[in-house]
């Protein structure tokens, strides 16, 4: 149960990593310049180039973790492990990429909530 619940996070984990450059990494090529002038399908289709790949981390990750499959996580703990994962990842993407934007106490505060989502998700059902 622990190896398919660390596979399932270490694949949840990459599955955001390519799901946030989709859905955000075509911002940070328009601001340095490389795609500004690329219309907006070619935008989509690079996003969902890389988006193929996001789910060639995801479904597997899901498969692997739902416990109707053996795994160790119902469809709820799932969700919201991969939703914890998504902000941690855009963040961090974001701090990184886009250097005018700034964490707020705001945003601490938000992720405190996430935990405490996490600490409810997973008390016994």
């Amino acid at each position: 149960m622990a190896k398919a619940a660390l596979l399932t996070v270490i694949l949840l984990i990459c599955s955001n990593i390519f799901m946030t450059f989709a859905w955000y990494g075509h911002l940070k090529l328009q601001e340095a310049g490389v795609s500004s002038n690329w219309p907006l399908i070619v935008v989509i289709l690079v996003s969902w180039g890389i988006a193929l790949i996001e789910y060639c981390f995801m479904v597997p990750a899901n498969r692997i973790g739902f416990d109707g499959n053996g795994g160790p996580f119902s469809l709820i703990q799932l969700k919201v492990i991969q939703e914890v994962l998504t902000l941690v990842t855009f963040t961090i993407f974001t701090v990184i990429f886009f250097k005018g934007q700034q964490l707020h106490w705001n945003h601490f505060v938000a992720f405190v909530l996430l935990i405490f989502a996490v600490f409810f998700a997973f008390l016994d059902r």
